[in-house]
């Protein structure tokens, strides 16, 4: 080999390899520069497979399409009550709309718990983006009647009778600039003293023939184009919206689980929810109790405070065909043995329900529970007491988030909610679906009857946004 190595430098001098070698050094590098890396790194690995020189290190395998690609936000956890709002999906929802000056939503046709309230706000702004409402009226929450559970319509109260209406206001003003927000509806320009508000019902709007009544719409993606089309119909006895002379809608009640949230894709299902963010009131409340049920979880020997989650829904509005007490704390205490819980916090509206579940949890899984107003004492105590009953669950709600495995009840909206809340913890901004009657996630159990679609509510899993 020497001797061929010599016979081919004596063929060629010395001074004439230099400049060519030169030449050929600068070629291939210009053609690296040029080269998109990802080309460069296969032919470089062709090159090693093909027995070419290798490195030291083994270099990384090309980009595929099977892998997920680097997502910004998902590494922020939209499980906690006060997480950041993600805008830029519904910043891309509201540069796709179709708008229509003066067209204004009101969504404040809305009653019950949390779990249906927040829905009710949600579906109702869901359908306005896609009508292309350009005005929002801040909506009003229907107070629940103190003394008769069941009575669901008293007078309205403020937004933030439960939610922060800033960080409400600066989620559309940053994310969604085109639609204006209006305190009332006389703050419209041109509604006039008396203004005509129309009701509707989105369903309406598409060919609902061979549906169960309690179907989701299944006409979504068209309801824009319809609604629009209906609001400019002479036919229809109103002239077309205009900023001079705007349209005011509202929906009829009962618009609540309409829309199948995943068809949004899940970067929008799964941050839309945090439009409506728990007032700082109850943000504090409910952050003070979950530390001292921290607290008292490790002082009773609970290694790191975890705690069980209980939500017991047996209160005098509850409907007759979901589980009973007895069937409720059956399988709450059989999760809390397997499990190994040794402390658990309940949330319920009845004390004297509380109180049986208490008893039951230390005879059969010697398991201590306590609830809110044995955690919180002083100004904290005396505020908490001075909240409506729907105020307190949310005090409940946040410490619940909190609580290292959750049992509650199907088909209750409060339960079903805490569930997709937390279950985001699981893929965060691109959480897949929560496994309908299952212990799927690990984090929550939910018992109830999941044989019948329709009979057993199974639809809200399909239409709330977490």
């Amino acid at each position: 080999m020497v001797i061929g190595y010599q016979r081919l430098i004596g063929f060629m001098p010395r001074r004439n390899i230099l400049l060519p070698t030169l030449c050929i050094v600068l070629l291939i590098a210009v053609w690296s520069f040029r080269t998109p890396r990802s080309s460069l790194d296969n032919w470089l690995d062709a090159a090693a497979i093909r027995g070419g020189a290798t490195s030291s290190s083994p270099s990384p395998p090309p980009s595929s399409s099977l892998n997920p690609p680097s997502r910004s936000h998902n590494d922020v956890d939209l499980s906690t009550p006060d997480a950041p709002f993600i805008g830029w999906p519904l910043q891309r929802a509201c540069d796709e709309a179709t708008w229509v000056k003066g067209l204004i939503y009101i969504c404040d046709n809305n009653s019950g718990g949390i779990g249906n309230i927040r829905n009710y706000i949600h579906t109702c702004l869901r359908y306005g983006l896609e009508a292309g409402a350009t005005g929002l009226v801040m909506p009003k929450i229907r107070k629940r009647n103190e003394t008769d559970l069941a009575d669901l319509f008293t007078d309205y109260l403020p937004f933030d009778y439960m939610f922060d209406k800033k960080h409400f206001k600066d989620a559309f003003t940053f994310s969604c600039p085109q639609i204006t927000i209006y305190d009332e509806v006389e703050d419209i320009p041109g509604v006039g003293k008396e203004p005509n508000i129309e009701h509707i019902t989105p369903k309406k709007f598409g060919n609902r023939e061979g549906c169960d009544w309690k179907d989701q719409n299944r006409h979504t993606d068209r309801f824009g184009d319809k609604f629009r089309k209906w609001l400019h119909d002479p036919k229809n006895g109103q002239s077309p919206p205009s900023e001079d002379h705007p349209r005011l809608i509202r929906f009829n009640w009962g618009v609540l689980w309409d829309w199948q949230v995943y068809r949004d894709g899940p970067e929008f299902a799964n941050t839309f929810g945090n439009i409506l963010r728990f007032n700082d009131q109850l943000l504090h409340l409910g952050k003070t109790a979950l530390k001292k049920m921290y607290a008292y979880a490790e002082a009773n020997g609970a290694k790191d405070g975890k705690f069980l989650g209980v939500h017991l829904r047996t209160e005098s509005d509850a409907l007759g065909f979901w589980p009973t007490y007895n069937t409720q704390a059956d399988a709450y205490l059989k999760q809390a043995t397997k499990r190994g819980f040794e402390v658990a916090y309940i949330a319920t509206g009845d004390a004297l329900e509380a109180q049986n579940f208490a008893g039951a949890a230390i005879e059969m899984a010697q398991m201590r529970v306590v609830t809110k107003t044995d955690l919180l004492e002083g100004e904290d105590l005396e505020e908490l007491e001075s909240l409506s009953w729907d105020q307190q669950a949310l005090v409940d709600f946040i410490v619940l988030l909190g609580s290292d495995f959750f049992v509650g009840t199907m088909p209750s909206s409060f339960s079903v909610y805490m569930a997709m809340k937390r279950h985001l913890k699981t893929g965060g901004l691109y959480t897949r679906p929560y496994k309908t009657g299952t212990e799927g996630d690990g984090l929550s159990y939910l018992v109830g009857n999941y044989e019948k679609y329709w009979e057993g509510w199974l639809f809200m899993w399909d239409g709330m946004w977490p």
